[in-house]
C-alpha cells in the first residue's frame, strides 16, 4: 500500500483529493493542515504550522514510510511579493523533513495555477501552453518549481505539477472557493429580493473562461504522480469546455429560481462587507448549519475573478496525449455543487 501525505488537506484542492485517494483503497493517507482533522479509517490528520521549520520537523520526522506527497497548500498575503517568502518556505520544510525521514520517497506533486503564465496580470498568450515562457517574476509557483527541479536532481524521487484554472468544489473557510462565492452572492440576491446581477468588469461578461472540477483535478492529480510518462513534468487540467458568464450567469441564476438584469459592476467585498447579519438571519430562517460568515465569504477572490475582462484559458491536449481522458460539463458542475452545498445545508 501507498502512503500519501496531502498538504493541505482542508481546501478544497486538498479535500477532495483525500477523498478521491480514499475511494481507490490503495493509500494509507496523512492530511496535513494547520488546523487538523478527525482521523478515520486510512486517513490520519496532523495539524502543523509549516512556516515553522521545527515544528514541521518534530510534528513530522516520525512518518517513515511516505511513498507520495501531494503538495496543496496555500498563505494569503496582499501582494504578489509577499506570497513568495512563505509559499516557497511551506514546501521546503515538506520536502527537507520528509524526504530526510522516508527513504521510499517516490514522487512529489506539486499544485499550481495559471499564474505560471501571468494571467493574474492581464491579458496573456492564450491558450496558454506548459511550454510558454516564464515571466517577470515574483511569482511563488515558479519558485516553488525551481526548488523542486533543482532539489530533485540525482534523486530517485520524481516530480509533477498540476495547473488548473479556477477550481470549484465544496469546501469552507478557503479563501479562493468561486464556487461558494456565487451561491452564497445568489442565495442573498434571493433574499432581498433583488436580481442576479454579474457584478464584474464589462468586459469580463463577454471573455472567455473555463473552470476545474474538484474532483476531476484529483483524479488527474493522482494520475500525473502515478504514471512514469508523466515524471517531471507539468499539466494543465481543466473541465475541457470553454464558456463566457454572459450565457452561464444566466443559467446558474436559474438553478435559484432568479431573475438577471444588466451587469451592475460592483466590488463584492465592498457591498457585502455588511451583510454578516443578513447570512445569520437566512442560516436561522432556514435552520442551516451554523457556518460563520468568514467561512463562506471569499468576496475578494470573487471580485478576481470577475475582473478578467480577457481569455483565461489553457491548453489540456498535454494531458489527453498522455492517456487522461475525463472531462466535466461546466454547468453540470454548478449545479452539482449547489445541490451539494443544499444537501449539507449550508444554503437553503
Amino acid at each position: 500500500m501507498k502512503t500519501a501525505v496531502v498538504v493541505g488537506a482542508n481546501g478544497v484542492i486538498g479535500g477532495n483529493l483525500v477523498e478521491h485517494l480514499q475511494r481507490t483503497g490503495d493509500w494509507k493517507i496523512i492530511g496535513l493542515s494547520r488546523r487538523g482533522g478527525i482521523d478515520i479509517e486510512r486517513v490520519q490528520h496532523i495539524a502543523v504550522d509549516l512556516l515553522d521549520g521545527d515544528e514541521t520537523r518534530r510534528r513530522l520526522s516520525h512518518l517513515t514510510d511516505v511513498t507520495h506527497i501531494f503538495y496543496a497548500a496555500y498563505q494569503e498575503r496582499p501582494t504578489w511579493a509577499e506570497l513568495v517568502p512563505p509559499n516557497l518556505a511551506m514546501l521546503v520544510n515538506v520536502i527537507t523533513v520528509i524526504e530526510d525521514s522516508s527513504p521510499d520517497l517516490e514522487h512529489v506533486s506539486l499544485m499550481q495555477g495559471y499564474k505560471v503564465y501571468g494571467a493574474h496580470l492581464g491579458p496573456f498568450k492564450t491558450p496558454a501552453r506548459e511550454s510558454d515562457p516564464p515571466h517577470m517574476p515574483p511569482e511563488f509557483n515558479v519558485d516553488q518549481q525551481q526548488f523542486l527541479e533543482s532539489r530533485q536532481l540525482g534523486k530517485r524521487w520524481s516530480w509533477s505539477a498540476v495547473r488548473p484554472s479556477v477550481v470549484c468544489g465544496v469546501a469552507l473557510g478557503n479563501p479562493m472557493n468561486l464556487a461558494t462565492v456565487i451561491a452564497v452572492y445568489a442565495t442573498m440576491c434571493k433574499k432581498l429580493g433583488v436580481p442576479m446581477r454579474f457584478p464584474g468588469k464589462p468586459g469580463a461578461f463577454g471573455s472567455l473562461l473555463e473552470m476545474t472540477d474538484a474532483s476531476l483535478l484529483a483524479e488527474a492529480t493522482v494520475w500525473a504522480a502515478t504514471t512514469p510518462a508523466c515524471a517531471n513534468q507539468a499539466f494543465n487540467i481543466t473541465n475541457g469546455d470553454l464558456f463566457r458568464w454572459n450565457d452561464m450567469w444566466p443559467r446558474i441564476a436559474d438553478i435559484f429560481g432568479l431573475d438577471t438584469a444588466a451587469p451592475l459592476p460592483m466590488s463584492l467585498a465592498d457591498v457585502m462587507a455588511d451583510k454578516e447579519p443578513l447570512w445569520d438571519s437566512i442560516v436561522a430562517e432556514h435552520e442551516l448549519k451554523p457556518t460563520p460568515y468568514r467561512d463562506v465569504s471569499s468576496w475578494a477572490f470573487g471580485d478576481f475573478v470577475f475582473s478578467w475582462d480577457y481569455d483565461v484559458i489553457s491548453d489540456g491536449s498535454k494531458a489527453r496525449r498522455m492517456g487522461f481522458h475525463r472531462f466535466v460539463d461546466t454547468e453540470a458542475m454548478f449545479a452539482g455543487i449547489v445541490a451539494d452545498l443544499r444537501q449539507q445545508r449550508i444554503i437553503p
